[in-house]
């Protein structure tokens, strides 16, 4: 696809809070044309009559998109990469996705932890409205958490339930 209708993809599936610029996406897109991971051809359009160039992804932005996915580790649950590799979550092992859920929400009851404390400490000498906004801050995170905890709760029965329980049948098989 070319450039603007990958640009109203990506926001449309990022949500409103993200919105790619151009300034981002085609510098990104020079960068992947360099390292192989797309390719560029020239598709006809109608409205002008300069033809837009269409990017298509190649073997090699394939197997590095996959292995992006599969890392595990700090940077899967940051703040700037969560969202981006959640929107992915449908191509993604359920074992990386549970482990990616599980540290984005140790990270955010630890970040709770730690702003709860300060509240206590700072409750006194803040005025309402930045009371208030500590308030909402604490509330976001915890809505979050909530989230994650049922995003867990849901991957595990999905597993649950594609697992099968029991010993292994030999029904079928030779006994000799």
């Amino acid at each position: 696809m070319h450039g603007y209708e990958l640009r109203k993809r990506l926001t449309l599936m990022l949500g409103w809070g993200r919105v790619l610029s151009y300034g981002s996406l085609y510098p990104a897109l020079k960068k992947m044309l360099r390292n192989n991971l797309i390719e560029e051809s020239a598709a006809a359009t109608t409205t002008s009559r300069r033809p837009r160039i269409a990017y298509q992804l190649t073997e090699a932005g394939d197997a590095e998109f996959q292995r992006l996915m599969s890392e595990v580790g700090p940077t899967a649950w940051d703040d700037d990469t969560f969202d981006i590799r959640f929107a992915f979550f449908g191509r993604t092992d359920m074992e990386i996705r549970l482990r990616v859920l599980e540290g984005r929400r140790s990270r955010l009851q630890e970040r709770l932890e730690r702003v709860q404390q300060q509240l206590n400490l700072t409750q006194k000498e803040v005025d309402r409205y930045a009371a208030e906004l500590q308030r909402h801050g604490v509330e976001s995170v915890e809505r979050e958490v909530r989230w994650l905890s049922e995003l867990i709760n849901a991957e595990r029965t999905e597993s649950q339930r594609n697992t099968p329980t029991g010993p292994i049948s030999n029904a079928g098989q030779s006994q000799g």
